[in-house]
């Protein structure tokens, strides 16, 4: 079981990165670049007038989305030329020749419209496109990373020691982050600074942030809260120091050497309400729970009452909620939570309040209890006409006996296996739930990012989704073998 395991995620993790690979050369190929500056129009008028700086604000963005590779005159001049103050002046030799050399490496060279210097730009092909993600997705943290000519004596070590509370934690001087493993009461409770995915930085919506940051930092207000700094003094602060990365000696400030006796001093802040993930799967885990407890007690009634009132309601049910579209049935539960003074959009009581969630969890477990209903009865209706309980029922076996530790015991088998996966996926949100009843979290961050052109996040957003589905899948398979010892996973892939 164990070669087939590392067989699965060996190729599982080949999956994910080729169908991430293909939605990058799609995005960046397939789609017109300069729309990733629709919702960005603020910063385009401000240097309308200024044509030369909205010439290079535009390609500035394209290289840090990672369109091409731009090089004002400046920079050709830095990396190609002896004599730079020649090189600067256009028409020169000098400046004819980093020309024709940029040019013979593939670069167009474009003259500015107000002034005669001139630029190199280079589009990446698809396969630059892709080598340029994978070469820099995965970031390690290690001592060496920091490198500060203010501060030549810095000292480079991974420690253990404590954090501000005294909690034990593996730390670091040199590295960018302080803490490269802490704990705190947040789940998983165990996090790590010292592996990160790098997808780049989000835009045009949040700009100057990264996407991963984006999804999984806090939202609200700002909590500030009494804490104890690493200099050892004490005051009401926002700061995450478990967050905090190195800053540069010159950019440190008075306010950061009254609370700092180290670098460290680029912090994160701590927010009132949980991050978009966490948000969706609060939402997503109460409406599961839910739908099961709804669906399948129903499910086993049917199939134990089969052909009576109880299946023929059961079956009306499931017909109902299956041909209903999904948005009707959301604004018709909206109009009925309504009636009871319940909110018809999470932002009118917020985070904290209860009743901000009754009516999304409701509508999210509904729309899941059709389907659970229909398998768990038909699973069981299956296995009511096998020889084992034909056998059971002549060995006088009342019916209740034959369901509960037989019947029921064999039907559940194929139910436990996609558990994994929708509790995984729970991480995903609802588009439609979400959109309805504006919850800011994952649900709408795709479509989100799909119609702002924000590559990035769609990149990002591709490889957690397609990541969280295929190993829901292996979860679900060894699930199964802790449920029924009777089917082994060979080290062939082949289920037994």
């Amino acid at each position: 079981m164990k070669r087939y395991v590392l067989g699965r995620i060996i190729r599982s993790v080949i999956s994910i990165m080729v169908v991430t690979c293909a939605v990058i050369v799609l995005v960046f190929m397939g789609v017109p670049r300069d729309r990733i500056f629709r919702q960005d129009q603020a910063s385009l008028q401000k240097l309308a007038s200024k044509p030369d700086e909205l010439t290079n604000y535009r390609y500035n963005k394209w290289e840090d989305i990672g369109y091409l590779d731009f090089q004002p005159l400046s920079e050709m001049c830095t990396n190609s030329s002896d004599d730079y103050a020649a090189c600067m002046v256009p028409g020169s030799d000098e400046f004819n020749r980093v020309v024709e050399q940029y040019e013979a490496d593939g670069y167009t060279i474009t003259e500015y419209e107000t002034s005669d210097l001139v630029f190199a730009s280079r589009d990446y092909s698809p396969l630059e496109l892709v080598w340029n993600f994978l070469t820099s997705f995965i970031e390690i943290d290690h001592p060496n990373v920091i490198q500060d000519a203010d501060n030549p004596d810095l000292e480079r070590r991974i420690y253990i020691g404590s954090d501000f509370n005294g909690i034990p934690a593996v730390k670091c001087t040199g590295c960018e982050h302080e803490y490269l493993i802490y704990f705190d009461s947040s789940f998983p409770f165990i996090h790590q600074n010292w592996i990160q995915l790098n997808f780049g930085e989000s835009y045009p919506t949040f700009q100057r942030r990264d996407t991963l940051e984006v999804i999984s930092s806090g939202q609200g207000e700002l909590v500030n809260a009494p804490t104890t700094f690493p200099n050892g003094t004490t005051g009401n602060s926002t700061l995450n120091l478990h967050t905090c990365t190195y800053k540069p000696t010159a950019s440190m400030d008075r306010m950061d050497l009254n609370k700092f006796d180290t670098n460290y001093a680029n912090c994160m802040s701590n927010y009132s309400s949980p991050s978009m993930i966490n948000l969706s799967y609060i939402f997503g885990i109460a409406a599961l729970v839910l739908a099961y407890l709804i669906a399948l007690p129903a499910g086993i009634i049917m199939a134990q009452k089969k052909g009576k009132w109880q299946d023929k309601l059961g079956i009306i049910y499931v017909n109902i909620m299956i041909s209903v579209p999904s948005l009707a049935f959301i604004f018709f539960m909206k109009l009925i939570g309504n009636s009871f003074g319940l909110p018809d959009k999470f932002p009118q009581l917020g985070f904290q309040d209860i009743r901000s969630y009754i009516l999304p969890v409701i509508i999210l477990a509904l729309l899941s209890t059709a389907s659970l209903m229909i398998w768990v009865r038909r699973y069981m209706v299956d296995q009511s006409n096998a020889d084992y309980v034909k056998f059971a029922r002549a060995k006088g076996l009342s019916q209740s006996e034959i369901f509960n530790r037989h019947i029921l015991k064999n039907a559940i088998i194929p139910i436990v296996n996609g558990i994994p996966g929708q509790i995984i996926l729970c991480i995903s949100g609802s588009v439609i739930t979400e959109s309805v009843f504006a919850i800011p979290g994952m649900g709408k961050m795709l479509p989100d990012a799909i119609k702002a052109n924000n590559n990035t996040m769609i990149v990002t957003l591709t490889f957690i989704f397609t990541a969280l589905s295929i190993f829901s899948l292996l979860a679900g398979d060894i699930l199964l073998t802790f449920v029924d010892p009777r089917i082994q996973l060979s080290s062939k892939g082949e289920t037994r």
